[in-house]
């Protein structure tokens, strides 16, 4: 069969991903004999709420680029495909959902609203699943995993239970982040700061002028703090009483003397809300000293505030400063105050610190063995500057609060006690009563933070301990994914390898940095500059897309995906379709088993092709692809179209037939070779090429080819 035509990717695509599906390669257990030494990448799950974009598409690219080329270099090559069902942020698009429709999931049952959003990630899923198969992506779909199958939570649940006796996982009334908006807990990972202009209000405390920019956090304040060496309120004693006017009245404060103040901020003199600060908290924790609820987990202010109790804080905030104006207690107002603000990083609603009892995981010991793992070399990170912010995290990392008060996810096995606060894993679900004071408990409603399920995932998805996978291909060698989670999930999955399995999950961490829109935007639906992947593919095929992604995107630097980019590599891929139907038309009568004599200027060719193929391969196996597919392109358009083929011309058309054999075989050396260099970036161009053209020995695929010497 020739080539005919245009090369029209709407007519390749299905089929070629059909062929290589019927073939059984992307299972590393159906390779051929040579492929031996196991290679595995395992595939950042996608959440499965919606619709792959522009992020996915490039994760996807450079994990089946790695894949492809292992594959073509022997190794019995794994990627292994996922998806996450991503807890709080599905949650967080289902309540988007529920808003559009007049409903509200404070509405409704935890149990009917779990079957809904079950339904909808199962639904999500496959449409997913498609999007990944249209993007090319040669991954086992035999050994798909999703993070809420029985197996899977099976595990996840029994790591709970392990940590807990092994006096990692404690259940604590600690100061965490809330989320007033969506009602639950944070990790410190899930907020993002946002810089804000306030006023920084200044006011009387007795003796004092203390500085906030949140009054309406200032009720039960009945502490004054100030640094221990601040010589400016030397007079003042640690633990003296003093009298003094305050926004509801008289107050008796007393005065805590503590190293944590900074001398140089406001006045040096502050006083301490511990129920809203976490700075506040661990002052109080330490000292002793009292903590008073003053905002509710709706944001209002509670009874203590008096004539205020109910309020927004915001609200509130202004007429609470009128007051004490008119008590005389209001020094002065600095309009100009710039400060970041915690915010919830998927409704920006501002986080509000609250004392609850939650799940935390001891991070300090786990930390030190990860550290220790990244010093010492186990595991590389391209490009290497992460390595130093991965270190900073874990060098710096707090207790991890994993409880989530949300319904989509997997649940605590646990029972609590209100009575005690106590709380204690119940896998079984057989304990009835607190074993610490006999009184009657009940199940924990909270789900697992999501990243406690994901963190595990080098590990679940290859089944700890139990299957032949994770015998086989544990450690894995690449964990490819976005620069942002270098202190999200990449932690994570290094943590709970190296306690679980007693080995790094990974001994590559590949980051590649965010697609942006062609100005360098970051993408938002806000912003209307979203682009879909699979938009693009439809206008310009699956393989330009692909490569355009990769030409020039330098690893952890942010990409910005112009359109008029990906046309220019649809122009490449009709100059590969062209220049091929060119060399199959001019071979049709070729005789492999001719014996072939080269010029000399031939042989240079072909030597010249050696050499780019050494470099190329050099860039593939450091990690390059970006200079891999950049030396790959240019010497298929400039060198091999624009010099060799025209070249080639006189000899095709030579009367003498050792000259043009000799051209037939140098036109179908260069081809095949430039073809295998080019599948792992367009596969499908170089798979439909590859099955025209005549070779002895032929493959049933190019994608299980040799790559080429």
């Amino acid at each position: 069969m020739e080539l005919s035509g245009p090369y029209e990717p709407k007519q390749v695509e299905d089929k070629i991903y059909k062929l290589w599906e019927d073939s059984g390669f992307f299972n590393p257990d159906k390779l051929p004999k040579r492929h031996k030494k196991p290679f595995s990448i395992l595939m950042p799950p996608a959440n499965a709420n919606g619709s792959l974009h522009a992020g996915h598409a490039l994760v996807l690219t450079i994990e089946d680029i790695i894949t492809r080329y292992k594959r073509m270099r022997g190794f019995k090559a794994l990627w292994l495909p996922g998806l996450d069902h991503a807890g709080f942020e599905t949650q967080v698009v289902y309540e988007k959902k529920l808003e559009k429709e007049g409903r509200s999931r404070f509405q409704m049952e935890p149990e009917q609203l779990y079957k809904e959003i079950l339904k909808f990630t199962t639904e999500n899923k496959k449409n997913i699943e498609d999007q990944i198969k249209k993007m090319g992506a040669s991954c086992d779909w035999s050994r798909l995993k999703f993070t809420l199958d029985s197996n899977i939570v099976k595990e996840v649940q029994n790591t709970f239970k392990k940590m807990h006796d092994d006096g990692l996982i404690y259940r604590g009334q600690r100061i965490i982040n809330w989320c007033s908006k969506h009602q639950t807990s944070l990790s410190d990972v899930e907020t993002e700061s946002k810089e804000r202009k306030d006023f920084f209000y200044y006011f009387k405390y007795g003796p004092f002028t203390i500085a906030t920019a949140r009054p309406e956090t200032k009720f039960g304040d009945k502490y004054v703090v100030m640094h221990p060496n601040d010589k400016r309120y030397k007079e003042y004693k640690d633990g003296q009483k003093i009298e003094l006017e305050w926004i509801n009245g008289p107050i008796v404060a007393t005065i805590i003397k503590d190293k944590a103040i900074d001398m140089e901020f406001g006045t040096g003199v502050m006083t301490i809300t511990p129920w809203h600060d976490a700075i506040d908290f661990d002052i109080a924790e330490r000292k002793g000293l009292e903590k008073e609820q003053i905002i509710d987990m709706r944001g209002k202010l509670l009874p203590i505030a008096g004539e205020f109790a109910g309020m927004k804080t915001t609200e509130a905030r202004s007429k609470i400063v009128e007051k004490l104006k008119t008590k005389g207690l209001l020094v002065k107002v600095d309009e100009n105050y710039v400060h970041n603000v915690p915010v919830c990083y998927k409704c920006e609603t501002s986080i509000e610190p609250q004392i609850l009892p939650q799940w935390f995981v001891k991070m300090k010991s786990l930390a030190k063995k990860a550290t220790d793992a990244v010093k010492s070399k186990k595991i590389e990170f391209i490009p290497d500057n992460f390595r130093k912010i991965f270190l900073y995290w874990m060098e710096n990392t707090i207790d991890w609060n994993i409880s989530r008060q949300i319904v989509w996810g997997i649940p605590i096995p646990a029972k609590i006690c209100d009575k005690c606060k106590n709380g204690f894993p119940d896998l079984e679900n057989t304990i009835a009563v607190c074993p610490q004071c006999g009184e009657k408990v009940q199940q924990d409603k909270d789900t697992f933070d999501t990243w406690f399920s994901s963190g595990q995932w080098p590990l679940v998805a290859l089944g700890y301990q139990k299957a032949t996978d994770f015998k086989n291909f544990y450690p894995t060698d690449v964990m490819e994914s976005g620069s942002d989670l270098i202190f999200k999930w990449i932690p994570r999955m290094v943590i709970f390898g190296l306690y679980l399995a007693k080995k790094a999950p990974f001994s590559t961490v590949y980051l590649h940095g965010l697609v942006n829109d062609a100005k360098g935007q970051k993408m938002s639906k806000s912003k209307g500059n979203v682009i879909n992947p699979l938009d693009i593919t439809n206008k310009y095929g699956t393989d330009a897309l692909r490569i355009g992604l990769i030409m020039g995107n330098t690893p952890g630097q942010s990409l910005s995906l112009d359109e008029n980019k990906i046309r220019g590599y649809k122009n490449f891929a009709n100059k590969i379709w062209n220049a091929s139907k060119f060399v199959l038309m001019n071979t049709k009568d070729y005789d492999s088993k001719s014996k072939i004599s080269l010029s000399a200027k031939q042989k240079i060719n072909l030597s010249d092709l050696k050499k780019v193929t050494k470099e190329v391969t050099k860039m593939m196996d450091s990690f390059k692809f970006y200079i891999a597919g950049e030396k790959i392109y240019h010497y298929f358009w400039h060198t091999f179209c624009d010099k060799i083929i025209e070249e080639s011309k006189e000899r095709l058309n030579s009367q003498d037939k050792k000259e043009k054999e000799s051209a037939q075989y140098l036109l179908l050396e260069i081809l095949t070779t430039n073809l295998k260099l080019l599948h792992p970036f367009m596969p499908f161009i170089t798979e439909e090429i590859y099955q025209q053209i005549p070779l002895k020995n032929k493959k049933k695929c190019i994608m299980i080819e040799e790559w080429p010497n």
